[in-house]
């Protein structure tokens, strides 16, 4: 009997995620990419452990483990360099299961896509959603520029702006501006060592984090109108906002190559959609429930969409039932997520000297009195689990565990 057809719109981290789970489950998978290559957007990302489990299911885990580089201390500084609190890379590995991994987009992309068949992924494929199907019924469509093809699922993971999304709830209003834009870049490591860090100012912010390669990734946010952008070029523009901050971040920028800082605002969906799927077809990703970055979580959340999704869409099974499954996993979950990382992103806008002075003595006595209070903060993110594994035994931080089927006492108690 032939398999059944899946079709993914998008080749980012969570639409090749859930490809990569599908076809590993016994779909026949096809991705389309409207770029012409798979070449990600942005600089880097960091994975939390509970990414790290959902790629324990298809076979990854381990591989991106070990490319963890963060060791010692770290924590939140003022631009005068001030520590404002701590956090350390073993204490945070024992609470959450892992390690935080940074690491550059394109080595993920590349890592996961090897999991499909080179044949799977056509790029500078356009495509649009025509019919999203009946989950009992007719298939679903798409559109082209090669005419339509149908499937028994389709799968929107068009990002932010999605237009599978649009086509399915047309009168949701979509995402907003978050109020702050961001910068990206990867430098080479200075000359002086540092520790990973997180830099607070005047509604703005600053990372700093190493790379296995050797190389530093980078990240700054700011409160700026919408669509603005610099008169001259964007590393002028973080010289300009960021140039008088405490050492390595001046030499930082000075290092980045003026034409690869990556300037993106920040949209946010904080009124959820109503459900992540409709008759055949269904959300992942910034698609379904687009958030700021101000807990690195985006991507994270995607990665466990596209694992989610394939337990409860095994081939053969009732569809309808297993999409409503994957909504009632999904939307709570990424909706509480949505709504604390844009509660992080208010203290990060505050601007005015009273409030940030008032921001920065909490956060400082709070770490003070209880330093592993500031990890609370990831408390029912980091420490997901998927509803199946394949962990390798004892192997950083993964155990051996049988598969599993969630039920719904385990599903509350993740939330």
């Amino acid at each position: 009997m032939e398999s059944p057809r899946a079709v993914v719109i998008g080749s980012g981290i969570g639409g090749l995620t859930a490809a990569v789970a599908l076809h590993r489950s016994g779909w026949q998978v096809t991705v389309l990419e409207r770029a012409g290559s798979l070449e990600p957007v942005g600089a880097g990302i960091s994975l939390a452990p509970n990414a790290q489990r959902a790629l324990d299911v298809i076979g990854l885990g381990d591989e991106i483990r070990s490319l963890a580089v963060w060791q010692g201390e770290g924590g939140m500084r003022s631009p005068d360099g001030r520590r404002l609190s701590g956090t350390d890379s073993t204490a945070a590995a024992e609470r959450f299961g892992g390690p935080l991994v940074l690491l550059h987009r394109a080595t993920l992309i590349d890592r996961v896509a090897a999991g499909l068949p080179a044949s799977a992924i056509r790029t500078g494929c356009p495509a649009h959603l025509v019919d999203p199907g009946a989950a009992g019924g007719r298939p679903a469509v798409i559109g082209t520029p090669d005419g339509t093809v149908e499937a028994e699922l389709v799968i929107g993971a068009d990002g932010i702006h999605s237009s599978v999304r649009g086509a399915l709830f047309p009168d949701h209003p979509g995402p907003s501006y978050a109020g702050f834009t961001t910068w990206r870049i990867l430098a080479p490591a200075p000359a002086e060592p540092f520790a990973p860090h997180e830099t607070w100012g005047r509604g703005a912010l600053w990372g700093t984090q190493p790379l296995k390669d050797g190389r530093i990734y980078a990240y700054a946010a700011a409160v700026a109108p919408a669509g603005a952008r610099a008169a001259d070029d964007e590393r002028a523009e973080l010289l300009r906002r960021f140039g008088d901050w405490h050492r390595p971040i001046p030499a930082i920028i000075d290092a980045a190559d003026p034409g690869g800082v990556l300037r993106n605002d920040v949209h946010q969906m904080t009124d959820p959609l109503p459900a992540f799927h409709r008759g055949r077809t269904v959300l992942v990703g910034d698609a379904a429930h687009a958030m700021a970055p101000t807990l690195g979580q985006g991507g994270n959340q995607a990665i466990e969409d596209g694992i989610v999704l394939a337990h409860h869409v095994a081939p053969g099974g009732d569809l309808g039932a297993g999409l409503a499954a994957y909504t009632a996993d999904r939307l709570p979950r990424t909706t509480a997520v949505v709504r604390k990382a844009e509660r992080v992103s208010r203290l990060m806008r505050l601007s005015g000297r009273v409030t940030v002075a008032v921001r920065d003595f909490v956060m400082s006595t709070v770490s003070r009195l209880g330093p592993g209070l500031v990890l609370r903060t990831f408390d029912g993110i980091a420490d997901w689990r998927p509803p199946q594994h394949t962990y390798a035994a004892g192997t950083n931080g993964a155990s051996a565990q049988p598969r599993w089927t969630t039920t719904d006492e385990d599903r509350d108690a993740r939330r």
